[in-house]
């Protein structure tokens, strides 16, 4: 399987690897847990069992860092949600453009 540049794949060891993370990032879904989450991130981190590396992530509020760690992009959008950032935020993190240049790269390949 060839590698696509700017993209962290995730596959069967990057989604164990992530377990912990998606997980929490799913429990966002709620409002509570997003407000206790806010109230105390390291014992949130903690209940979830995440381990090092993804705390640092999310401590840092390091999108690709999380993805590298075995976040998915569809459990990271809930996480992203409470930093203020949609899925095109990220997907300009991911490609090192600005939100706009990577919503106007989105528009330049559906024309194609």
């Amino acid at each position: 399987m060839s590698q696509i540049p700017g993209n962290i794949m995730f596959d069967g060891p990057m989604a164990t690897k992530g377990y912990p993370l998606n997980k929490m990032c799913y429990s966002f879904n709620h409002a509570a847990a997003r407000a206790e989450f806010l109230s105390d991130e390291e014992r949130y981190c903690e209940k979830f069992g995440l381990t090092v590396e993804q705390k640092q992530a999310v401590k840092g509020r390091d999108v690709i860092a999380m993805l590298e760690a075995g976040g998915s992009i569809y459990y990271l959008a809930k996480f992203a949600g409470i930093l203020g950032l949609n899925v095109q935020d990220v997907g300009g993190l991911q490609t090192g453009m600005t939100t706009d240049e990577f919503k106007a790269f989105l528009i330049q390949q559906g024309d194609k």
